[in-house]
C-alpha cells in the first residue's frame, strides 16, 4: 500500500475533523471560512483528491498517494481537469435553461449548469465533488437556482464552499451546510509554503511581516499582481489620517477585505511607533507613520473598533464604497486631532 499525503499547511482544526471520519459519515455539502490566503481552496481540492483517489484507505478520508491515475489528473494544479471533480471560482450566475454541456465545456458556470451536471452519474462509478472558491452570487436567483442541490443532494456528491465573508452566504444555504473555520496561517507556516514555491529568502522574511498570516497576500507584497493596493490603500489612509479627502478609489468586493486589514496594520504600527521597542509589521512605512506624530491607546483603539466595524457591515449586501467611507469618516484628522 502506497505511503498518502495531505499537502496543506495550518488548518489543523479542520484536519483532525476530517481524519475522524469515514465516507459513509461525509456530509453532503461543506462551508470553509476564514481569511483570504489561509488555504481554504487548497485544503478543499486536497481534499478531493483525497476522496478520488484510487488507493485504500486505512481510516479516516484524507490522504492520496499521488501516483495513481486520479491523482496524475490533479497534479495540474489550478488546471485539474479530473472527470469527477468540478471547480468554480468566483461569482455564480444564474443561467439558463438545461443545455447539453458537459464538464469543462464552458468556462462560465452557472448555478443551472451545476444543479445538472452534480445529478449526471459518476464517470468513473464513485463520488463526485464540486469546489465553489470565492463563492458570491451575482444575484439572490442565482443563489435560489442552487438551492435544489441542498434540497434535494444526489447520493455520492459532496460539494465543498470556500468564502472570506460567510454572511454573504444566504441563511437557506448556510443552515443546510457544514461550517469549519480556518484560522490565519502561523508566520512559520507562511514561510515554509513560500519557500517550497521557491521564493528567495529575503523576500519570504519580508513578505510575511508586511501580510502576516495569508499566502495571497505574501505573494503579492512579494511583488504579484495584487502588489499595487496595498500601497494604493496606505496613500489613502496617509492622506485620509492627515485631513484630507482622498479620491482614489480602492474598496471592491475583491479588494475589500484585504485593504481593510491594511488599514488595521498601519493604525496598528501608528500606535507601537510610539511605544518604542516593538517591531513594525509595515517597516516599509516607517517614516510617512513618524510623521503623522504619536497616537494614544484609547484613539488607536477606536479607530481599529471603527475598522472591525466597518468589517462586519462588509460582509452584508452594502456597497464596498460605503465601507470604506464608514473608515474614511473614522481616520481623517487623526493625525492633526493628537498632535493638537
Amino acid at each position: 500500500m502506497s505511503d498518502l499525503h495531505f499537502g496543506v499547511a495550518g488548518a489543523e482544526g479542520p484536519k483532525r475533523y476530517f481524519s475522524r471520519m469515514t465516507r459513509a459519515e461525509l456530509a453532503h455539502a461543506y462551508l470553509f471560512s476564514g481569511p483570504a490566503g489561509v488555504g481554504k481552496k487548497t485544503f478543499a481540492r486536497r481534499l478531493a483528491q483525497s476522496l478520488l483517489c484510487e488507493a485504500p484507505h486505512p481510516h479516516g478520508v484524507l490522504g492520496y498517494d499521488g501516483t495513481c491515475t486520479s491523482c496524475k489528473l490533479f497534479s495540474a494544479g489550478d488546471a485539474t481537469r479530473h472527470p469527477d471533480f468540478l471547480e468554480h471560482v468566483g461569482t455564480l450566475k444564474i443561467g439558463e435553461g438545461d443545455g447539453g454541456a458537459g464538464f469543462y465545456e464552458s468556462d462560465d458556470l452557472t448555478a443551472r449548469d451545476l444543479v445538472r451536471l452534480l445529478s449526471m452519474q459518476s464517470y468513473e462509478g464513485g463520488m463526485r465533488v464540486l469546489l465553489l472558491g470565492d463563492l458570491d452570487f451575482a444575484t439572490h436567483h442565482a443563489a435560489n437556482a442552487l438551492l435544489k442541490f441542498f434540497e434535494e443532494p444526489p447520493s455520492g456528491v459532496v460539494l465543498m464552499i470556500t468564502t472570506a465573508t460567510p454572511a454573504r452566504i444566504l441563511p437557506t444555504i448556510r443552515s443546510r451546510v457544514i461550517e469549519l473555520v480556518f484560522p490565519p496561517l502561523a508566520a512559520g507556516q507562511v514561510s515554509e509554503v513560500l519557500s517550497g514555491l521557491g521564493y528567495a529568502s529575503e523576500d519570504v522574511a519580508r513578505a510575511v511581516k508586511i501580510t502576516p498570516g495569508s499566502v495571497s497576500g505574501a505573494i503579492a507584497a512579494i511583488g504579484g499582481d495584487e502588489q499595487p493596493l496595498r500601497a494604493l490603500v496606505a496613500d489613502w489612509f496617509f492622506e485620509a489620517v492627515s485631513g484630507g479627502t482622498p479620491q482614489t478609489p480602492w474598496a471592491t468586493r475583491d479588494t475589500l477585505e484585504d485593504g481593510l486589514n491594511t488599514i488595521k496594520m498601519l493604525v496598528r504600527d501608528w500606535l507601537v511607533l510610539g511605544l518604542g521597542g516593538v517591531e513594525l509589521c509595515a517597516s516599509d512605512y516607517e517614516a510617512e507613520l513618524r510623521r503623522l506624530g504619536a497616537i494614544d491607546i484609547a484613539a488607536s483603539e477606536a479607530i481599529l473598533a471603527r475598522v472591525a466595524a466597518a468589517q462586519r457591515v462588509a460582509q452584508s449586501n452594502v456597497s464596498p464604497a460605503m465601507v470604506s467611507d464608514l473608515v474614511r469618516m473614522a481616520i481623517t484628522g487623526a493625525a492633526t486631532t493628537r498632535s493638537a
